[in-house]
């Protein structure tokens, strides 16, 4: 099992917040299944704020790529992620396009 972590913020707004938080109470079915699909075990996101934190335990066989190329297979995914970026905002370091930004661990006990 392997662990990811990632970083994005959320617009400022505490409507804009409350609707993201309502979303994620009831996420559509095919983006559960192509979580599934591409290896992730179990995924969390939690929030203060407006920054987020996702955290991602996954299997052997997963990667990035596998991930994109699953997520392709189902067209709700793109409109997913075309809704959720009205509510979210990259990062102020991010590069243009980058959303979730890959955490690096810097202690473990």
């Amino acid at each position: 099992m392997k662990r990811y972590c990632l970083a994005l913020d959320l617009k400022d707004d505490p409507e804009l917040i409350k609707a993201y938080d309502d979303y994620h109470k009831e996420v559509w079915p095919e983006i559960l299944q192509s979580i599934k699909e591409s290896g992730i075990q179990d995924m969390q996101i939690y929030r203060v704020g407006n920054r987020m934190f996702m955290i991602i335990d996954a299997d052997e066989s997963f990667s990035f790529e596998k991930k994109a190329k699953i997520d392709a297979k189902y067209p709700e995914n793109e409109k997913w992620e075309e809704l959720m970026w009205k509510y979210q905002q990259a990062l102020p370091f991010a590069k243009p396009g980058e959303k979730w930004i890959l955490m690096e661990k810097v202690f473990q006990l």
